[in-house]
């Protein structure tokens, strides 16, 4: 399948964080597989309307992250995963996103009843529409 990546101007977040975050998505959940070639940067500029220094931003970060390589003269590969990293980084992320909800959540004075309840909607919710 090949790689889609949407962009929100409205998201409040850098345009190239976004195709970061979609591409690091991808390679994660196996959309996008071990040694892919990935778009260039100019056509990933073009593909998405956005200036060649935003995507080579992007692919900047994520070969710093060491999800990326590029190879001169070839283009950006991806770079094979450990399964032990992977849940690490996954990890790390869902860890992030759970301090700001109860940071959130002192904030609308939750009791941690009331948090708990929410996370299993949530979950149950998930479940139900995978």
């Amino acid at each position: 399948m090949p790689l889609t990546v949407v962009l929100s101007n409205t998201a409040g977040v850098p345009i190239y964080e976004q195709i970061a975050q979609q591409v690091r998505d991808a390679i994660l959940s196996g959309q996008v597989e071990a040694d892919e070639m990935m778009p260039s940067i100019r056509a990933l500029a073009r593909d998405l309307r956005v200036s060649v220094i935003t995507t080579t931003r992007a692919y900047a970060d994520l070969t710093s992250e060491g999800f990326l390589a590029n190879v001169p003269g070839k283009g950006y590969f991806v770079l094979p995963r450990d399964s032990e990293l992977v849940r690490e980084q996954v990890l790390r992320e869902v860890e992030e996103h759970l301090d700001r909800a109860v940071e959130r959540a002192h904030l609308a004075q939750l009791s941690s009843q009331e948090l708990h309840a929410m996370l299993d909607t949530v979950i149950d919710t998930a479940k139900e529409n995978p």
